[in-house]
């Protein structure tokens, strides 16, 4: 039971990293790579401010602000300097790799002994204070972003990632939409860090690779699940596919797989969940034949 509500609550903080990653490579159409790079840096960030007797809140906050700086760097590469799109996340993500590892002063760090944003809740059952602090960011997220993506500027971003060309013609500056979009995606991949290693405990220059894989798979599962919706309910979606995956990774490590292939695994999941709706059409397509 408390692997299974463990699993929950691990699903729901790392949706916060899906919904970032949505902005950029669903509303945007932005393959954006520098979140490899700012996950650590969030968790960096978090870690040492916490570790140095900072407010956990104000970590956070700064973790959020520093991950908003990696998008508008590679955004500015993009927009200003013309490099093409993945470069541009690539260099970023390169050069937050020295940055994470200055900011934490060694490869890792622990937060033991130190409170984290999860030792306000030490009262409830094991691993409920996981749910419920994960259950305050998603909510206050969606909240947020809703608001946001219905005022004029999140129209503006909305119109930039459907079709840029029309975008400019009604007046809107893509370039400044983009740069608005990859801040807000990236503060929220680093705030995802600094969650993440409030709950294990540690913060690591590494634990970024592969969190791209992660948070896209949340996305197209909850896609896959749940079809066409409305942008606020797609989030939500997006929520309940990264339950469904880490749900997924459970199973999959209960079934007797080593844990050092969870990387591989994940890869296959996403693989799987992008080529259903290929497999899907062709079974349609062939069954549309087959009664003709």
């Amino acid at each position: 039971m408390n692997i299974l509500v463990s699993t929950i609550g691990q699903g729901l903080i790392w949706s916060l990293l899906a919904i970032g990653l949505y902005i950029t490579f669903r509303i945007l159409d932005f393959p954006d790579m520098t979140v490899e790079g700012s996950f650590p840096l969030g968790a960096a960030i978090a870690v040492i401010n916490i570790h140095s007797g900072n407010s956990i809140f104000y970590s956070m906050i700064l973790a959020f602000v520093g991950g908003a700086i990696a998008g508008l760097v590679t955004a500015l590469l993009y927009t200003k300097l013309k490099i093409p799109v993945l470069l541009s996340g690539i260099l970023t993500m390169t050069a937050l790799y020295s940055v994470n590892l200055r900011v934490l002063k060694k490869a890792n760090l622990s937060l033991l002994n130190n409170k984290t944003i999860f030792s306000f809740m030490q009262d409830l059952p094991p691993n409920f204070n996981i749910i419920v602090i994960g259950i305050i960011f998603i909510s206050i997220i969606i909240l947020l972003l809703s608001i946001f993506l219905n005022t004029e500027m999140g129209q503006a971003l909305i119109a930039t990632g459907d079709n840029e060309v029309m975008a400019e013609s009604l007046g809107v500056s893509t370039d400044n939409m983009k740069i608005i979009g990859l801040m807000v995606s990236n503060g929220l991949v680093a705030l995802t860090g600094s969650l993440v290693a409030q709950q294990s405990g540690y913060a690591d220059i590494t634990m970024g690779i592969g969190v791209i894989v992660i948070g896209l798979a949340a996305i197209i599962i909850g896609e896959v699940a749940f079809g066409d919706l409305s942008l606020t309910n797609r989030i939500i979606a997006i929520v309940i596919g990264s339950i469904i995956y880490r749900l997924i990774l459970l199973v999959v490590l209960q079934l007797g797989f080593n844990p050092n292939d969870l990387k591989l695994i994940s890869a296959i999941i996403l693989a799987i969940c992008l080529a259903l709706p290929t497999v899907r059409g062709r079974a349609k397509h062939l069954l549309k034949r087959g009664i003709k």
